[in-house]
This record gives C-alpha cells, structure tokens and sequence, in this order.
C-alpha cells in the first residue's frame, strides 16, 4: 500500500468515485447486496483502492489485512468493507495503539467488539490510526505521522478515532469501528461531520481491562454519514450481544420519534466559554427542535469546573499507570523510553496531585447519580461537542510542552467526558459548520437507555436540516 508522502496543507478530499461503492451509505449498499446488483468482493476491492489511493493525502490506516476476504456465512453487513481502531486486537495485525512504546507483535485472536463485527459479516480491512493510547483529542501520534481531516485537510481529525473518522467521513468506508473513554467517538464524529454515538456503558462488548478501571469510561461504538446506518449496526449487535441488564433494547430506529420531548440546551462548558461559531450553532439548534414543536430551554446541569479537574487527575492516573505498567501490560520489548512528551507530561502531572486522586475518585462515582437527576426536568441536553472549529494540525501536538497542550484540550474537548464518566449514552449529528466549512456538530445527551431516543431525535433533525455526507474531491 502507498505510503504517506507531503499530503496537502489545504483542500478538502473525497474518496468517492464511480464504483461498486459510489456514493452510497451503509444501508444502500445492505439494499443493493440484497438485490444482488453488487457483489460483495467488488466491495471490498474498490474499497481497498480507495483506502491505497486516499493514504497518501490522510494517512489514516496504519496496517492492512493482506487478502480481505468477505465472509462466507451470512449476516446483515455481510461483504461490507470496514476498519478497526488500532486499540483492539484484529488476529494477524499489530495493536500498536498509536505508540512507538508498544511492539509491534501479532495478535492471535480478536477483540470482543471486533468478533462481534465479524459476526455481523463485517470485511476488516486493516486498523485505523489514533494517538498514543487515545490520550488526547486529535490524531497525530508520533508514531505514524499526523491524520488529516478530509473536510480541511491542514485541521485535524480529531480523537482519538480520528483514523476511522477521516476514512467514512473521506467516503473509503461507509462505517468504521471507533470507541471513547472521554469524547473518542464524538469529537472526530464533530470534527469530521459524522454521526458518532457513544451507547450507554454496556451496550456493546469491551475488553475485560477497559471493563475493569476504577471507574469504567470506555464504551465501543461506530462512525457512519447517515442516522439509519448507526441505527442498523446497533439493531443488528444487540440481536447477537446481550447488553447490560439495565439496558432496554433499542430495536431498529427508522425515523423520528412522535413524542415531543423537553430538550434543555447549554452552551458553557465547565471549561469555559466556546467560540462563537459553536454557540451560535446550537442556539440554531436549539430554535430547529422548537420550531418541530419540542419544549427548549437554557438550562444549567451543574457540571463545575471541579469536575473536569477531577476527570483530568483521573486521565492522569491512566497515563501514569500505562508508564508504570507498559512491560507487565504489551510485554517486556514495551519501550518507556518511547513514549510521547504529552504522555509523560499528563503521567508526571499525576505525581503532583496523586494525593488528590482519591477525592477525585469519589466524586466521580457519585457523579452518575447527579447527572441522572438532570434528567427529572429533561429528556434530552443539547450541547457542543466540542468548543470550536477543528483546530489546525500542531496545536495539539504530542511533542507540544504539556501544560500548554492541556490548557488547550480542555476547552475543545470539555463537553464529552460528562457521559463516560456518568455512563450515558450521546450522539453527535453534524449539523452546522464554521464559516470555512469546518465541520462543527452538536451532542445530543439521554439518560442511561435513551439510545433509541437520541437516535429518533436525530433522524428528525437529519430529515429537517440535512448534511452533506462527504467533502468535494478538490485537493
């Protein structure tokens, strides 16, 4: 496969073209493979050449199954081509996750989230990039080079699935595997003009060490360009998966909901104001779903500024764990020595405050109960996903000195921590952009269970406001 070589500094890029693939999402393809107007190995072979041929410009994959080859048995994605995040396991690939620390030995079996994939027919054809151990929020791991967002090729992607966001928001793939422990799905989702749900916690299969933190943030999930595709992966999973035992089931969501709901929006985040751009967005936003005849108001969820210094002493102890760690978790070959200058930054700022944790800790376990308590007054918040515009590449770098490079990400990716740490579920639909065409989205929030909720929610504003599903191929 072609390798990364000067992509553009500008531009915009599609991936689109006149192929078994064209223009179609998820479900289009799932109709046409039904009808058999296409087969499945014409997908996957002019879905690896697109991803050899949009490599060079978004360097997104970072290692490639030889031979994909459709699955045999059936299933509902059967023959559809896709990608896994390079912090599952994939049999035969490297997990690296986007760390020069990590070896690069073979995995001999996959993940649990990938398995059920396979299960429903998905084709992997190789893993997606993301930074060091999904750490900050943008793409740019030391390792492989930084990931360029195809609606402004200079910005960046997002993160931590920033290599899965740029492929489907490119056209490459019509959905890609992602998940989040802070915002991982619906900050790239925001950045690259995607739908991005992260499910409630226990929706969906994890690996037994994400299952087993002090405080389990990280929830599997997908990117897709349209609300029927997400609806359909979630529908299809939930018939071969048993969720939590708290969680209702969802069902197939195929349109909006009748149900007028009281929708409370904010703007501030606990770290501060956003840019104009943002909170004019979802004032906007705001104004559509009263205009559909929903109940809106400002409100005010209580979420502090402790709380996000709470969560990033948290996300701290993780950075410090993963140093103290690395050889017992990846093997002895795990290089210390390797790891990238934010990552030993945010993991020796957690010697500083490491007293403070256990307070920290126990406010963020009674944290679920009061943002529940939101939901007495409201069925939905509205909110940024993130503060501003995708920011360009290098302001968040991972060489970039780390109180700098935090003092940076709080305000961007400030608003989605919230639903890892009460457990809940929240969607981005990318509706809105800056006055560049940058993608900007806004988060719709529920409480535990309300997937089917936000998914009807979004298919209505989908169907109201609409959005273009790629950028034009200009670079």
């Amino acid at each position: 496969m072609t390798a990364l070589h000067d992509p553009p500094a500008s531009g915009t890029y599609s991936a689109i073209t006149d192929d078994a693939l064209g223009s179609h999402d998820l479900v289009g393809l799932v109709d046409l493979l039904a009808k058999r107007e296409v087969d499945p190995s014409e997908l996957v072979a002019a879905a690896r050449e697109r991803a050899a041929d949009s490599q060079p410009i978004l360097n997104a994959v970072t290692s490639w199954v030889d031979q994909p080859t459709p699955r045999d048995d059936a299933g509902p994605l059967a023959g559809i081509p896709t990608f896994l995040k390079d912090n599952e396991q994939l049999a035969g690939l490297p997990t690296r996750e986007g760390s020069r620390a990590v070896p690069s030995e073979l995995a001999e079996r996959t993940s649990p989230i990938g398995s059920l994939f396979e299960q429903l027919g998905a084709t992997f054809l190789g893993k997606s990039s993301m930074p060091e151990f999904g750490l900050t929020a943008t793409t740019e791991p030391l390792l492989t080079g930084p990931t360029h967002n195809p609606w402004a090729l200079g910005h960046s992607a997002g993160g931590s699935s920033g290599g899965a966001a740029a492929l489907v928001a490119a056209g490459v793939v019509p959905w890609a595997h992602a998940n989040d422990g802070g915002g991982s799905i619906r900050i790239p989702a925001a950045c690259c003009g995607l739908v991005g749900l992260k499910p409630s916690r226990g929706r969906l299969p994890n690996s037994p060490e994400a299952d087993q933190l002090p405080i389990p943030i990280v929830t599997q999930g997908v990117l897709t360009r349209s609300v029927r595709d997400t609806a359909l992966i979630l529908a299809e999973a939930e018939k071969r998966y048993r969720p939590a035992v708290d969680l209702e089931p969802i069902g197939l969501v195929q349109g909006p909901g009748r149900r007028r709901l009281r929708v409370g929006f904010v703007v501030q985040g606990p770290a501060g104001p956003v840019s104009p751009e943002v909170a004019s967005n979802v004032r906007s936003c705001a104004n559509v779903l009263d205009g559909l005849g929903h109940h809106v108001d400002e409100v005010d969820l209580g979420v502090t500024p402790q709380f996000g210094r709470d969560f990033l002493r948290y996300w701290a102890g993780l950075a410090f764990a993963l140093k103290l760690g690395g050889p017992r978790l990846y093997g002895p070959d795990f290089a210390t020595s390797r790891l990238e200058p934010f990552t030993l930054g945010l993991g020796q700022f957690f010697r500083t405050i490491a007293l403070g944790v256990p307070a920290s800790l126990l406010r963020l376990r009674a944290f679920r109960e009061r943002h529940a308590a939101n939901f007495e007054t409201v069925d939905v918040v509205l909110s940024p996903t993130i503060g501003s515009p995708p920011p360009p590449l290098g302001y968040l770098s991972p060489d970039e000195d780390f109180r700098t490079h935090a003092t940076r990400l709080l305000p961007f990716a400030g608003f989605t921590a919230v639903q890892n740490v009460a457990g809940t579920p929240a969607i981005n639909v990318p509706v809105g952009t800056a006055a560049d065409g940058r993608p900007i989205g806004i988060q719709l929030g529920g409480p535990t269970g309300s997937e089917r909720v936000l998914l009807e929610l979004a298919f209505e504003l989908e169907q109201a406001v609409g959005w273009a599903q790629s950028p034009p191929r200009t670079s």
